[in-house]
Parts: C-alpha cells; sequence; structure tokens
C-alpha cells in the first residue's frame, strides 16, 4: 500500500484593476493569504464581528502566467502518471472566477491554453522519452448537468447517442460510468480534436457574472497503460488523470439568474454543498461514512476524493471587495480540502500471455532438471512428454483386453499413464453407451415424454395410446415420423424468381426510408452485402456462446452433484473410522472415483468456460465490424442522397448527364458555401504562430479541424431545414 499524503490545494486569483489591497494580503511565503474585513457599525458598539481571518495552503498565484500555474500545480501530478500513479486535479470556485480559463485556457491562442491541453501535450512528450515502454492512451469526457450524465463525445460518427442513460457503477477495482464512450488515441493531434470536440458540446449560458459561464461539471479523464517491450516483463502499469472542470457557485441575486439558467444554479449550488459535506466528512478522522451518494458529482468522483491518487485543487477566487464574501467562501473549502488525505499508489497488474510464455520456458528447464534426474536413477525409460496416438491406442487396447478378462492387469509407468488409463474407461463406456443406444433405435422408435408434439402426433398415427405406451408394431418394419417440407415433394422443382426494379428517379425527393431501401439495392448493394454477412456471423456466435453456456451451466450442476456425493463419502468413511497405510489415508474405490470424475468435470469446466471467453472477445470483434458497416452505410447514403435531391435547384443543371460536373465530384460542402477561406486563415495563422512555438502545430490543427467539422454540420442543418420548407 502507500503512504498516505495531503491533498495540495493552490488559490489563483483573478488579475483585476480594482484589487482590495486593503483587505487581502499574501504571506511572504507566497503561501498564505490574510483577509481583513472593517466592522459594521450599524451592529452597534457591542460588535463580535470577526474581521480577520488566515489561511495556510500550498500556494497562492497572483498574476501568474498559465506557464506557472501548469509548473506548479499539474506537472508533478502528469509526470507520477506515467509510473502508474493516478491523479486528479479540480478547479472550484465563484462564477466567473477563471476556473475554465485555468483548465482549458483561451483555444484561439496556443500561449494562453490552460492545464488540460498542456497535460496532453506532456503525455505525449513523456511518451517519446520511454522507447522501453508501448504506452497507449485513451481518453473520455463526461458532463453532469442539472444531475444527469452525458457523454460529450458521443457526437463522433463511430459513436452515437446511447439508447440506454449512462450509470454510475462501483466493483473491486473502483468507480466508472456505464455507457461513457473511451476514445484510443495514438496522436498528440487526435487528442486534441477529441478535446475541441467535446469543448463545442459544453452548455454554457450567460448572465451578469460571466457572458460564458459553464453551466454543468466537466470530468476529462486521460487513461494510461505502459507495458514494458521486455517479453519477460510480466507486469505492466495503468493509470488515470481526471481533469475537473466544476461549474461555479454563485449567488442567484448578483448573477441576476432567471428560468432554466435559475435552475441550473440551482443544481449547480446543491452539487457543490453536497461536494463540501464529503469533503467535512472525509476530513474529519472520526467519521466512518462519507455521503458520496447524495449527488452524481461526488459519487463518480468518489475514487478521487480520499482515493487512490494524487489530487491537487486549484481554487479561483476574486481580488475586488465587492466579491468578498464568496471568496472567504471558496478560501473555506480549501483550507477543508487540505484537511483530506489520499493514499495514491502504483496500479499494477499482470500481462496473462506474457506470464504464459514465462511459465512455458521454466516448465521446460524443470523438464530437463527431471531427465537429468532420471538418467542418475536408472529411470531413462520413463518419459513426461504428452502421449501420442499410437501409445493412446495401445493403452485402448489394455483397457478393452482388461474388461474382457484376457489382461490381468495393467502396467503403471507414470501419473500421465494412470491419468490416461482413466480416460480409456471413460471412451470405452460412452461407446458401449451409444451402442446400446442405436441398438434400441432400430429396433425402437424412441419419443421424448417432455415432447408433447411428438406424443400428440404418434397419437394421430394410432402408434401409442393416451398414456404413451407402444400400441403395435409390424415384425420386421420400423415406424419413421416426420412432415417432408412442400418444396421437396417427388415431381415438383423449386423456381428462383428474381425481380429486378428499374431505379425510379421521381421529380421530388422521396422520404429517406424508401430512398434508403433504393440506396442499398443499388449504389450501396456491396456494403450493405457485407453489413449482412457481418450480422450473419455475428449473430452465429451468439448462438455458439449460448450453447456454450448452457453446457457450462449443465457441468456446474453436475461439479456440484458429485461434491455432495463426495462429502457424503467423506463424511461415511469418518463415520466407519478411516485407515492409513505407512502414513497414507486410505479411501475406498467408489471415493476414487469420485475425485476423478471431479477434477475431469473441472477441467471441462474451464475449457468450457475459455471457449466462452473466446467467443466473447469474437462477439465484441464482430459487433464493431457491424457497427462499422452499418455507420459506413447510412454515411454514404448521406452524401448519395444529398447529391442527388439536396443540391439547390441552380445547380442541377450542371450536375445532369452532359453537364460539366459529375455527382460525386464536388462534395456538398463545397457547392454550399462554407467559408472556404478557413484554410487561408490556417495558413496565415501557422507562418505567424510557429516560429514562436513550434509545439503548438498538433494544437492549431485540431482546432481548425474541428471548427470545419461543425461548420460543415451546421450549414447541412440549415440546408435540410431550407429543403423541409
Amino acid at each position: 500500500m502507500g503512504t498516505r499524503k495531503k491533498v495540495h490545494a493552490f488559490v489563483r486569483v483573478k488579475p483585476t484593476d480594482d484589487f482590495a489591497h486593503e483587505m487581502i494580503r499574501y504571506g511572504d511565503d507566497k503561501r498564505s493569504i490574510d483577509i481583513h474585513l472593517k466592522k459594521d457599525i450599524r451592529r452597534g458598539v457591542v460588535n463580535n464581528q470577526q474581521i480577520d481571518w488566515s489561511f495556510k495552503l500550498d500556494g497562492v498565484l497572483h498574476d501568474a502566467s498559465q506557464d506557472l500555474v501548469y509548473e506548479t500545480v499539474a506537472k508533478d501530478v502528469v509526470s507520477q502518471a506515467l509510473n502508474g500513479y493516478n491523479g486528479t486535479i479540480m478547479c472550484y470556485g465563484q462564477t466567473g472566477a477563471g476556473k475554465t480559463y485555468t483548465m482549458m485556457g483561451a483555444t484561439e491562442n496556443y500561449k494562453h491554453r490552460g492545464i488540460l491541453p498542456r497535460a496532453l501535450q506532456q503525455v505525449f512528450r513523456m511518451i517519446e522519452e520511454r522507447p522501453t515502454h508501448a504506452i497507449t492512451v485513451r481518453v473520455s469526457y463526461l458532463e453532469i448537468y442539472n444531475e444527469s450524465l452525458f457523454d460529450l463525445l458521443s457526437t463522433l460518427p463511430y459513436v452515437g447517442p446511447s439508447v440506454t442513460p449512462m450509470t454510475i457503477v462501483e466493483n473491486p477495482q473502483g468507480v466508472f460510468i456505464k455507457g461513457l464512450s473511451v476514445h484510443l488515441t495514438s496522436q498528440e493531434e487526435d487528442a486534441f480534436s477529441l478535446l475541441f470536440e467535446g469543448e463545442t458540446n459544453r452548455i454554457i449560458a450567460s448572465h451578469t457574472m460571466n457572458k460564458n459561464s459553464s453551466r454543468s461539471h466537466c470530468i476529462f479523464t486521460i487513461y494510461l497503460e505502459a507495458h514494458s517491450r521486455t517479453l519477460s516483463e510480466e507486469k505492466y502499469i495503468t493509470s488515470k488523470i481526471n481533469l475537473v472542470d466544476l461549474a461555479g457557485s454563485e449567488r442567484l441575486g448578483k448573477s441576476g439568474s432567471e428560468g432554466r439558467v435559475l435552475k441550473e444554479a440551482t443544481y449547480i449550488n446543491k452539487s457543490l454543498s453536497f461536494l463540501e459535506q464529503a469533503i467535512i466528512a472525509l476530513g474529519d478522522q472520526k467519521r466512518d461514512h462519507i455521503p458520496f451518494r447524495q449527488c452524481k458529482l461526488t459519487h463518480a468522483l468518489k475514487d478521487s476524493l480520499g482515493g487512490n491518487c494524487n489530487m491537487v485543487l486549484v481554487t479561483n477566487i476574486y481580488g475586488e471587495a465587492a466579491q468578498l464574501e464568496e471568496t472567504l467562501s471558496s478560501l473555506r473549502f480549501a483550507s477543508r480540502m487540505k484537511l483530506v488525505t489520499t493514499e495514491p499508489a502504483i496500479n499494477e497488474k499482470y500481462d496473462a500471455e506474457r506470464m504464459v510464455k514465462n511459465l512455458e520456458k521454466e516448465l521446460a528447464l524443470l523438464k530437463q532438471e527431471l531427465a537429468i534426474h532420471d538418467s542418475l536413477t536408472n529411470r531413462t525409460f520413463v518419459t513426461y512428454e504428452a502421449m501420442d496416438e499410437i501409445q493412446i491406442a495401445e493403452i485402448n487396447s489394455q483397457v478393452r483386453r482388461y474388461l474382457e478378462g484376457t489382461l490381468d492387469e495393467i502396467d503403471i509407468i507414470n501419473l500421465r499413464q494412470i491419468k490416461e488409463v482413466f480416460n480409456q474407461f471413460r471412451v470405452v463406456l460412452s461407446q458401449q453407451e451409444q451402442e446400446v443406444e442405436s441398438t434400441l433405435r432400430r429396433k425402437y422408435t424412441l419419443i421424448d415424454r417432455n415432447d408433447f408434439a411428438a406424443i400428440s402426433a404418434v397419437q394421430k398415427a394410432g402408434l401409442v395410446d393416451v398414456d404413451g405406451h407402444l400400441v403395435g408394431e409390424p415384425e420386421g418394419q420400423n415406424f419413421g415420423l416426420g412432415v417432408a417440407p412442400f418444396s421437396t415433394k417427388p415431381g415438383k422443382k423449386a423456381k428462383s424468381k428474381k425481380i429486378f426494379k428499374e431505379p425510379l428517379r421521381p421529380d421530388t425527393p422521396p422520404s429517406k426510408p424508401v430512398a434508403f431501401e433504393e440506396f442499398k439495392n443499388e449504389r450501396g448493394s456491396e456494403i450493405n452485402r457485407i453489413f449482412k454477412e457481418n450480422k450473419s456471423i455475428l449473430n452465429e456466435r451468439r448462438i455458439r456462446a449460448s450453447e456454450t453456456t448452457q453446457r457450462i451451466n449443465a457441468i456446474k450442476r453436475e461439479i456440484d452433484v458429485t461434491k455432495e456425493a463426495l462429502d457424503f463419502q467423506k463424511s461415511l468413511r469418518e463415520k466407519q473410522g478411516e485407515y492409513e497405510n505407512k502414513g497414507l489415508m486410505i479411501i475406498d474405490e467408489e471415493e476414487f472415483l469420485l475425485i476423478l470424475k471431479l477434477k475431469d468435470l473441472k477441467k471441462q469446466y474451464r475449457s468450457e468456460y475459455q471457449d466462452l471467453r473466446d467467443l466473447r472477445a469474437e462477439i465484441q470483434y464482430c459487433q464493431h465490424l457491424v457497427d462499422q458497416c452499418r455507420h459506413r452505410l447510412l454515411m454514404e447514403f448521406d452524401i448519395w442522397y444529398n447529391e442527388s435531391f439536396v443540391i439547390p435547384e441552380d445547380m442541377q443543371m450542371a450536375l445532369k448527364p452532359g453537364g460539366s460536373i459529375r455527382p460525386g465530384m464536388v462534395p456538398v460542402n463545397r457547392i454550399v458555401s462554407l467559408g472556404e477561406d478557413d484554410q487561408d486563415k490556417f495558413s496565415q495563422l501557422q507562418q505567424r504562430v510557429l516560429p514562436e512555438g513550434p509545439d503548438s502545430i498538433s494544437f492549431y490543427n485540431a482546432k481548425v479541424k474541428t471548427e470545419q467539422k461543425h461548420n460543415y454540420l451546421k450549414t447541412m442543418m440549415g440546408l435540410q431545414q431550407a429543403h423541409r420548407k
């Protein structure tokens, strides 16, 4: 286990021209902040009003640049994450105090980027510096709005909206959000694209305190997994970094919230109040119960608040006298957070595949040592390798002769041979059972008493009475029951008819469902065929998984029955008195056979369970292929439909046969104006900014691509609305 450590709490003061110097003072060590209030003379002569407060923190950031804030607050947390330690960085404070600027920064300017984009950049820089490890990066973006969970990356075309609402789930490994999409990213630019995609989906509103106030709590999580490139190393580490941007606490009178914004503010203040209650409970060593489940925010952050991670709080405050009351409240929260302790520990796991390979090497060495030992004790005739088909056939022959009485005993060589002897006993027994059943089927018509349909059919045929007893059977004849399908009747051959539909192009655009069926039979026929094949394979794997599950359940029931019988035999032996010979417990043959049967059943159970795990992995992969095909089919249909029916009338002449433009040559987003100068703006931006910040190319690339994508989507939506009118 890791050592316990306090949560680090920092204060960042928003720059202002109206700073209250006489009321707010900083300590020389830049770790303390003192608040002084003037006494309210309206309270009279006897006035016990508190006018002085002092707060001791880990740092006070006043007029600090974004670079200094990141170096002070987040750099160590991110660097330790690649060593296997979870980390959480949380921004808290009053509405408009600069939380989102501290966490996200100004995305238009690379120099003013916040903690989150800098953390992504640091992660990929550190990965480049560790060539000895293969490190994978995944990200997710969660929003908590009005006590509901939303996936900010669900707008990506390959994700789509979830049918079931997201829920917070706890298991022995921790807390996770069921239904939240997690995205693999191998490049810095891809990670920035996901970040900007989520930012465009956040919910904001305007009021007197802030024109773009965040109306929700957002948690951006970076998941890391590092495997050593040395194959002999079985351990690997996992970690995650939670970057939390809380919605601002606010007084409704100051913010002037009304209507929907008022409802949002109520939910925000309620969740922040529950967060403060959880922090107070965590800081009290005598408290056993921590109220994490009071709201979605504290429940989702259960692992971070006093859990297994390095945690840092950045409290954003105003430096103005008018906001001093809210500033005191925020500083009290920061001081309470410093009382909370966490227990960071490295998250280590074992790679099963590498463990198997290392065990195989060790097994080979042990076999060599055993061979040397056997040669020294004149046991060179003993082998420890798996038996081949000739040896198994010889043992089968010995078992049959032993059962027939032509062989008095079977010579025992080693443990592997003993196991194979018992296995061949089971094979012979199974073959005999099949021979008996085959003989009965040749002579009698066998009907399952639980198959009521079959019993009804043979009753109508006059073969059995109402009690299910056989009525009569002509000598030397057998009855065959069944109904032949109409297509197999003699004298008739099935005729296959193919219907070809000529493509229709009506003057008025067809409805999308009708057009989709036409598209699947024409332009999208190939991808539709692949989609159906993948879906067929997926259904077949699901059926096999269901059958395997039924077999596993049956084996489990048989294991339980065998255990009960074995327990009964043991208790019977204990009552009758146990017998030992040379220190070894002597058991009867029935108990010995039960032990072997139980061992064999467990082996079958493990084998079937492994098959089920493999099938589940195949099902997951097939489902991914089906989803990809479905997305591609829908995407190509949208392109085809837009080119065929949505293009404005003044462009239709150019797209007709003989025209200068063919459908598909020019995308709809170029026929409809999307602001073609975006690329020119980006080129100018590169020429101006990149010489000053060479590392900013991924940041600006992702920003421009995200803006172009959302401009395109807005234009398409406007086009569809105009088309409906």
